[in-house]
């Protein structure tokens, strides 16, 4: 079975805010944008009544950018009925336009080698040119960049480079060539090309560095290019780690280390190696020094750690004793930041069915501390923080009064029940899976929309009350900390440890 690195829904998603964009971008549309955005947000009762009439007219004009704006609206309004009726009626009113292009391009992700999904591709490019496409900005192409960018890594994990390469080469939009590269630089990887990825790394990485500083504007393609200029030259760095080539890794490692806002334990541990490596201790005692105080060492950072304490000090003593107050002082300020989010709603009840087909409901689990967790199988950052869930469900397990839920959310078509079980049970997650299934009438997952959650992943730490104690949005990619966090969010509520 052949890997895809981009998945068929993510594509759909990109394409088809790509196609908003590009409607916003319209002089006329634009200005429709901002009187609905008005009415929209004003408190006037006349103003939803006028709101409504005005997206009437759009569902129904001869203007694919209105209809665009008219389902995108009523999808925000949480008509996602109507929303969908108007998508649908766009592909045959408009059977070359945008929504229809979309389709047409998703389609490929779908098909089982690079040389059908490239013959699929020419055919598209026929069908639907891009300069009809065209607006003159910057992100011009980005629609069939997407789908350029995953024939070019399905060839590279079919071991065909010349064919890999000539496709990447094709690309539309020089902001996004760097996202491209990147994705170019894993497929190689995997495929055990070592040559190649380090290739298409560096490349990588001066595509987001002509992007730094305003040196290609700062539109929010720009931005979104230089933005990833710290972890692409970390990834650029490590493959020249890998070729063991320290010295130039760590000029590399360093511009990353410099240049990223915040801490990033990955990126801090990965130059503590190659200072270590280059017998620099003391820098890359206090590099990893700062993952430690903020709590985000795995295992493997802390062997490290532990190593550079000894290479510095002279000897083991007095370690165990010191990374006793760094962690006591991380938890102590973990609890006064979690004081602060503290807050105090009644939670939303359900009644959803499991993977198995049991009904479970908030109701019957009052007395516990619950934690929801909103999830979907096309979500990557959902999928990423599982190993840590995994560690607190572990964790309490033997608690009674503790109760985690993982709630499937906004399914995008296929079987989401199977999709959802196929999921947790390959990957050997013993987690109780709900299904917040659309509405067959109103299309819209009723439960997630009642957390009012606007992203994925989303957790909800609930006391035994039914009162919402605790929000969470989003995952950093550190499992230890988020174990931490989420079990000292538990514990302030319930007033008890974990039972092991």
């Amino acid at each position: 079975m052949k890997t895809k690195i981009f998945k068929g829904a993510a594509i759909a998603a990109a394409l088809f805010v790509a196609s908003t964009v590009s409607a916003q971008k319209n002089n006329s549309t634009e200005s429709l944008r901002t009187e609905l955005e008005k009415l929209l947000n004003s408190k006037e009762a006349s103003s939803k009544a006028e709101l409504n009439s005005r997206l009437r007219t759009l569902a129904a004009s001869k203007n694919e950018h209105e209809m665009i704006l008219a389902a995108n609206y009523y999808y925000r309004l949480n008509n996602i009925k109507t929303s969908d009726s108007i998508v649908a009626e766009q592909t045959k009113k408009f059977p070359v336009g945008i929504r229809a292009r979309s389709i047409e391009l998703q389609k490929i992700t779908s098909l089982k080698s690079a040389a059908e999904m490239e013959k699929a591709f020419n055919l598209a490019l026929k069908k639907f040119p891009p300069q009809k496409f065209a607006t003159g900005s910057i992100d011009d192409g980005i629609e069939y960049d997407y789908v350029i960018a995953q024939i070019a890594q399905v060839y590279a994990t079919e071991k065909n480079p010349e064919k890999a390469t000539k496709m990447i080469n094709q690309l539309y939009a020089d902001f996004w060539k760097g996202n491209a590269y990147s994705g170019l630089t894993q497929a190689f990887y995997k495929a055990g090309d070592l040559a190649r990825a380090t290739k298409y790394a560096r490349l990588a990485m001066e595509n987001a560095e002509s992007y730094t500083n305003d040196k290609k504007g700062n539109s929010n393609a720009a931005r979104f290019a230089a933005s990833g200029y710290p972890g692409l030259t970390s990834t650029y760095a490590n493959m020249l780690f890998e070729q063991k080539n320290y010295s130039e890794a760590l000029i590399y490692t360093e511009k990353a280390y410099k240049s990223v806002q915040g801490l990033n334990p990955g990126l801090n541990f990965r130059y503590a190696t190659i200072l270590s490596n280059l017998n620099r201790n003391e820098e890359a005692y206090a590099a990893m020094e700062q993952v430690v105080k903020a709590g985000k060492a795995n295992p493997a950072m802390g062997d490290l750690f532990k190593s550079l304490y000894i290479k510095v000090k002279g000897s083991e003593a007095g370690f165990s004793e010191y990374a006793g107050a760094l962690r006591k002082s991380y938890l102590e300020d973990l609890n006064k930041r979690l004081a602060k989010e503290k807050v105090n709603e009644k939670a939303p009840g359900f009644s959803l069915t499991d993977i198995n087909g049991k009904l479970v409901s908030l109701e019957e689990l009052k007395g516990k501390v619950v934690i929801l967790d909103f999830w979907a199988t096309w979500c990557g950052p959902c999928k990423a923080s599982f190993p840590a869930m995994q560690m607190a469900v572990n964790k309490y397990k033997n608690d009674p009064n503790v109760k985690f839920l993982f709630i499937h959310t906004w399914e995008r078509g296929g079987d989401a029940t199977k999709e959802a079980k196929d999921y947790v049970t390959d990957n050997k997650y013993s987690f109780d899976v709900l299904m917040d299934l659309k509405d067959p009438q109103t299309k819209a997952n009723k439960v997630v929309s009642s957390y009012k959650v606007s992203g994925i992943p989303a957790k909800f730490v609930i006391d035994g009350a039914g009162n919402i104690r605790y929000k969470l949005t989003g995952f950093d990619g550190s499992n230890e900390a988020a174990v931490d966090e989420i079990s000292a969010m538990i514990e302030s509520i319930s007033g008890t440890t974990a039972v092991n």
